[in-house]
């Protein structure tokens, strides 16, 4: 399976968000989605995308000020 990633550095809710939506939409099932982003709302905002979308949230974690997501996609 491949990984994909998505630098969300910088950007404000909901932009990071909505420009995971996006990069899933290609993806297969089972694959995943590396996010990275800084903005501390995105905690919340990752775990309600993946509640509502059915996707997987393998990891959520904070390294320096920067939030990393990985994302697998249902199927």
């Amino acid at each position: 399976m491949s990984e994909t990633f998505l630098d969300t550095k910088g950007l404000k809710c909901p932009i990071p968000v909505l420009r995971a939506r996006r990069a899933m939409k290609p993806l297969a099932a089972g694959e995943v989605l590396e996010i990275h982003a800084t903005d501390p709302s995105s905690v919340q905002d990752f775990k309600a995308f993946c509640d509502t979308t059915g996707d997987e949230l393998l990891e959520s974690r904070e390294d320096e000020g920067v939030y990393v997501f990985r994302i697998r996609k249902a199927g």
